[in-house]
């Protein structure tokens, strides 16, 4: 891999499209193991600049907006909430204006490389109304004026809490004061008005990992609280990805994350994750396991909880370091989807939250001021993963607080080769379809080498291989479709996407399907749910975008798991469980039947 060449696959790039899809997902797989995605090393460059631009805009905006802090005394900043406070408004402006998570190449916005605002703030863009057809005034799927007004109230919320000076309120307890709090409380107001309007722009803003805290800042009375709450949101955001981490998913995820690295430039080390890649087998082998489970679940599992118990100073640091090394390496893993501020900010509040008000000095567990905060603390924090954890469809991955851990819905998305994908261009959108992104640059042949090594890379994990295999089964022959990453598609239909299937379910699709009016078979999905904790059946559907869902049923992730990426032993085993009326899967018909149909 070159500063600005890619490292490209073994065909010459006008003859990929003439192989079979399965060789192709074979080729790309393999040469996943590797090199990863391949892209050029000036894309981890790019997210550097970035990195350095969010770090340097949060210093100078807290330091010059909050007197009494000093721009360049930042032993002064230690004990001051907020600091804190002021970098969460911080991070959830970069989050909710799209600069953050889903930004750039590695979420595939070449051009333009933000989404977000530029959606949001568009009249007659995508908008995902979560219960449209329950909750009065939510229904449609276009963004209207209120949407657009709505969002910039948000924006001017956030913008607001960040550049006052500090306010001497009942929490306060330095002269330096703490965030001013009416324009916290209404931020959160207009956030849940959001979240019933659009639950995209909810999730951007990552409310699962912040709201609770803001509104706290705004209505608690002691900072005292302020912290506390502040410490169980932190150890609940990585006890979730911890416990997410059990069963099949997460060395997969690991296996294809590593192989991503750009700076683990061994071949040798990455191929001793895989069984034996030299002759086909993908499988992970122990050395996946052991980094997987030993340096990420036992890490999220353990540390945590010291942090939020010791009262050792010593231990406390031990585990403060730990968790600093644990996010840094995340951080240069470039995960696709690139949740690097996110990362960035854990490794500055660690120490800042659990070192800076240490447990042992009047900030552990027992110290709120009223008894009842710690038990409604924890109800609003384990809400979400409990229930999304139970009944995966009712709640996105990420308030489930399952990051990164392979367990999420989503899907593959087949578009017929008679350029029907161009009819998403009659959406009002904010950039290209990545076809037409990728194209501009490099031309569509290698821009669909890419956009298929996306799908290669799902196959890599366990729910890809199913849909491979259900999309055998209901197209009338792959090599007749491109296949696209589902989350690739509804980054240019929404603006964002983090990892969530929900965000390019059905009822995505038929919002997209009122605009752009596809043929029955031109769009289909095969689309999987997470996996509940207490189940190894995993839920699936099928989409066509013209006639709805199609098919429903369910497969045991222990046989997704061992089959290699491509499937060569055929489809996951799978149970149909329900079939709309009248459909029959193309790819079950006989030959004369599907020249009829």
């Amino acid at each position: 891999m070159g500063f600005t060449t890619a490292d490209m696959p073994p065909v010459a790039p006008e003859d990929f499209e003439k192989l079979p899809v399965m060789e192709r997902i074979k080729m790309l797989a393999l040469h996943w193991v590797d090199y990863g995605f391949g892209g050029p090393k000036q894309m981890h460059a790019l997210y550097v600049i970035k990195t350095i631009a969010f770090i340097v805009g949060g210093w100078l905006v807290v330091g010059l907006t909050t007197p009494g802090l000093g721009l360049v005394d930042l032993s002064g900043w230690w004990g001051e909430l907020i600091v804190y406070q002021k970098l969460m408004v911080w991070i959830v402006l970069w989050e909710i204006t799209g600069h953050a998570a889903s930004w750039g190449p590695l979420s595939f916005k070449f051009g333009p490389m933000t989404g977000g605002w530029k959606y949001w703030t568009k009249v007659g863009t995508l908008r995902c109304p979560p219960y449209g057809d329950k909750v009065p005034g939510t229904a449609g799927f276009r963004r209207t004026a209120f949407d657009v007004g709505l969002y910039l109230f948000l924006l001017a919320m956030l913008l607001v809490a960040l550049v006052m000076p500090g306010q001497q309120t009942t929490a306060a307890y330095s002269e330096i004061g703490l965030i001013v709090t009416w324009p916290l409380l209404a931020y959160f107001i207009g956030l849940v008005v959001m979240g019933f309007r659009d639950r995209v722009v909810f999730l951007a803003s990552r409310a699962e990992q912040y709201a609770v805290c803001l509104l706290g800042f705004a209505v608690l009375a002691s900072h005292v609280d302020m912290v506390l709450v502040a410490k169980i949101a932190m150890v609940t955001i990585w006890l979730g990805a911890g416990v997410s981490k059990f069963g099949h998913h997460f060395t997969l995820v690991v296996q294809a994350m590593m192989s991503n690295t750009p700076w683990l430039t061994s071949k040798k080390f990455k191929r001793s994750l895989y069984r034996d890649p030299e002759n086909e087998d993908l499988l992970p082998t122990k050395m996946a396991f052991t980094w997987a489970h030993i340096g990420g679940t036992v890490v999220e599992l353990v540390l945590p909880f010291v942090l939020l118990f010791s009262t050792n100073e010593t231990v406390t640091w031990l585990a403060i370091i730990g968790m600093m090394i644990f996010h840094l390496f995340i951080y240069s893993t470039y995960p696709l989807a690139v949740p690097l501020e996110w990362n960035i900010f854990f490794i500055f509040v660690t120490p800042f939250l659990f070192g800076g008000f240490f447990a042992g000095d009047g900030y552990g567990i027992g110290d709120f001021t009223e008894w009842w905060l710690l038990p409604l603390a924890l109800v609003a924090f384990l809400t979400g993963p409990i229930l999304g954890n139970l009944k995966p469809e009712w709640v996105s991955f990420l308030v489930s607080m399952r990051q990164y851990a392979g367990n999420w819905a989503s899907g593959t998305m087949a578009f017929r080769m008679n350029d029907c994908e161009n009819k998403l261009d009659r959406l009002v959108k904010s950039m290209p379809i990545q076809r037409d992104q990728i194209a501009a640059a490099y031309g569509y042949d290698v821009a669909e080498i890419f956009l298929q090594k996306c799908v290669a890379f799902r196959s890599m994990h366990s729910h890809g291989r199913v849909h491979l295999g259900l999309l055998q089964r209901h197209l009338d022959r792959l090599e007749n479709y491109r296949l696209r990453e589902g989350e690739v598609v509804c980054t240019a239909l929404v603006g964002w996407q983090f990892g969530d299937g929900h965000l390019f379910d059905e009822r995505t699709m038929a919002a997209v399907q009122e605009q752009c009016r596809f043929e029955p078979g031109e769009w289909v999905m095969a689309f999987t749910e997470s996996q509940p904790i207490h189940t190894t059946k995993v839920q699936y559907k099928v989409i066509d975008a013209a006639l709805g869902v199609v098919e429903r049923g369910w497969y045991d992730v222990r046989d997704a798991v061992k089959e290699q990426p491509w499937i060569p032993n055929g489809p996951v085993k799978h149970v149909v469980t329900w079939r709309a009326e009248g459909y029959r899967p193309a790819g079950e018909m006989s030959g004369e039947e599907k020249v009829t149909s």
